[in-house]
C-alpha cells in the first residue's frame, strides 16, 4: 500500500466525495493540481468564492447570488411555473427556451426508503405560491426515476384540488433511437402517450 502525506490523503479523499470521483481519477487530479500550482489556487479561490456568494432563491429555490433570482425577476408568464427536483433540472429545461413561465425547484423527491419526506422539499412552499391565484397549470418535470413518479403523483394529488391544470412532461423513445433496442416499459409509456399526427 502506497502512503501519501496528511495533506495529499486528505485531499483525494476530499476529491473522492464528489460525484463520479473514484480512487484513481481522484489521484489523477490531485498530481494534475499539483503539476500546475497557480491552477490549484484558481480552484481554492473559485470554490471559496462559489460557497461565500451562491445561495437558493428565496422564490424558486434555485441558485442564484441576488435574491430573488433573475429568473423569478425577469418578465415571464407567470401563469404556468415548472417543477423540477434540483437546481441543474432548471438549467437543463431553461437550456431548451421552449418554456417561458416560472420556476420551482423542490430541492429533491420524496424517497420514504431513503427518509425524504414531503417536510423536507419545498412542496409547502410551491402551494403557497399557488393558492396566491394566477397560476392556471403546472408542470411537473420530476425526473423518470420511482422517486420522481412518486413526487410528480403526491404534487398531482396536492395540486388539482386548488383548480389549476396539472401536467406532465411527456416521455418515450428517444429521437435518434430503435425500436429494438428501447426497453419494453418506455415503448409502453411512448404508445399510450401517442398524439395524433
Amino acid at each position: 500500500m502506497v502512503h501519501f502525506s496528511n495533506s495529499l490523503t486528505k485531499l483525494l479523499a476530499e476529491l473522492q466525495k464528489l460525484p463520479g470521483v473514484g480512487e484513481k481519477t481522484a489521484l489523477r487530479l490531485a498530481f494534475h493540481l499539483l503539476k500546475s500550482p497557480e491552477n490549484a489556487n484558481a480552484l481554492a479561490e473559485s470554490l471559496q468564492d462559489v460557497t461565500s456568494r451562491v445561495r437558493f432563491c428565496s422564490v424558486c429555490f434555485g441558485i442564484t447570488e441576488e435574491d430573488p433570482c433573475w429568473l423569478c425577476t425577469a418578465e415571464r408568464d407567470d401563469s404556468a411555473i415548472c417543477v423540477v427536483e434540483e437546481p441543474q433540472d432548471l438549467l437543463a429545461v431553461e437550456r431548451t427556451r421552449a418554456f417561458r413561465g416560472r420556476y420551482h425547484v423542490l430541492q429533491g423527491a420524496l424517497s420514504p426508503l431513503n427518509g425524504i419526506t414531503p417536510s423536507q422539499l419545498r412542496i409547502a412552499e410551491l402551494i403557497k405560491r399557488l393558492e396566491g391565484g394566477g397560476v392556471r397549470e403546472v408542470v411537473l418535470a420530476t425526473n423518470f426515476t420511482v422517486e420522481g413518479e412518486a413526487t410528480a403523483l403526491y404534487l398531482a394529488r396536492l395540486i388539482k384540488p386548488l383548480g389549476i391544470r396539472v401536467t406532465r412532461l411527456a416521455h418515450g423513445i428517444p429521437l435518434g433511437s430503435d425500436l429494438e433496442y428501447v426497453d419494453a416499459a418506455t415503448v409502453q409509456r411512448a404508445l399510450e402517450g401517442r398524439s395524433e399526427v
